[in-house]
């Protein structure tokens, strides 16, 4: 099975270890498989090169957590990665033994993947087959962040760090359609026209000081953390799904418990949620914003989309799609 894997990992250098080729790994025998229409790329993917969350006992590794696709039955399905422990019943983010595709189990960049049945999600339709695979980590991110960790209601402010993101770019379209107004950061001139083009109220360089909010969407870590905090009105909340720049900031405990603010950490989400923010954005008649597309087949077109992806340079989702 053609697969794009981690065949070794490199703090430094992780597309070193970034390999494209024919590999059969073995996953349970009740799984169901897909067959893979699209694939969106994520930092997961990077952290993976860079050798964190991936033991090295565990390469090769087929990258990927997100994917549309062909399930067994002919029907048009979106792939639900996180992968509760057999026998967990509820909210599998909480279970302590979960993992995502691409950790333990082989991930979505690749001719087929495995999953569960429960797994499944129908896509929605109308939906293209590389916006949907755009879904299941950053979409589904972003609602759980909104709606779930920081409660979000109509009418408030919410801050989104780092414009351009994934999970970013997800949060300004969920939370304009949410009716919440939009605040959005970035050192780029281009990526903060882009984020008012596609519904941000406010786009300012990051740090600028700003209008007190009620909510802070955080996933860029060390370099925001400040702002984040200074930010927010008394009471407040950050909800935290990441850390690109940095896990490590300054805590400011102070400024926490004397404006009562809170900290919520927040990861991936569950299949029901990825069932909602699909029925949500179908209804808002909202697409995902895609950065590019490309053609999961050639290795030039892989390469490539992680080079862009280790760049930085995106807006939205980076996809690869395969008519196999």
């Amino acid at each position: 099975m053609r697969s794009v894997y981690a065949a070794s990992q490199d703090p430094d250098d992780p597309l070193s270890g970034l390999s494209i080729g024919e590999l059969e790994p073995e996953v349970p025998d009740d799984w169901v498989w897909v067959r893979v229409r699209a694939a969106a790329l994520n930092h997961h993917d990077l952290w993976s090169l860079r050798g964190v969350g991936l033991p090295a006992d565990r390469l090769p590794m087929v990258l990927g957590t997100d994917a549309a696709g062909i399930a067994p039955d002919g029907s048009e399905v979106l792939v639900h990665s996180v992968i509760a422990s057999r026998g967990w019943d509820g909210d599998e983010t909480l279970d302590p033994r979960r993992t995502l595709l691409s950790e333990l189990h082989p991930g979505t960049l690749a001719e087929r993947v495995a999953v569960p049945a429960a797994n499944l999600v129908p896509k929605p339709e109308g939906m293209s087959f590389a916006e949907a695979a755009c879904l299941p980590t950053a979409y589904l991110t972003a609602y759980r962040l909104l709606f779930h960790a920081a409660d979000a209601r109509p009418g408030q402010r919410v801050l989104i760090q780092g414009a351009g993101g994934g999970v970013s770019t997800a949060a300004v379209l969920l939370a304009r359609a949410a009716g919440l107004h939009v605040t959005v950061t970035s050192r780029s001139a281009a990526k903060l026209e882009r984020a008012l083009d596609i519904g941000a109220h406010e786009a300012v360089e990051s740090g600028t000081r700003i209008a007190p909010v009620d909510l802070v969407i955080e996933t860029v870590g060390e370099a925001t953390w400040g702002h984040s905090l200074r930010s927010l009105r008394p009471g407040g909340v950050v909800a935290v799904a990441g850390a690109t720049s940095g896990p490590a900031p300054s805590a400011d405990l102070n400024r926490v418990f004397f404006r009562s603010l809170r900290v919520v950490g927040s990861t991936m989400g569950t299949r029901e949620e990825l069932g909602r923010v699909a029925e949500m954005m179908t209804a808002a008649g909202i697409s995902p914003v895609i950065d590019s597309v490309s053609d999961l087949g050639s290795d030039d077109d892989v390469r490539a989309a992680f080079s862009r992806l280790l760049a930085g340079d995106s807006f939205g989702k980076i996809v690869l799609t395969s008519e196999r």
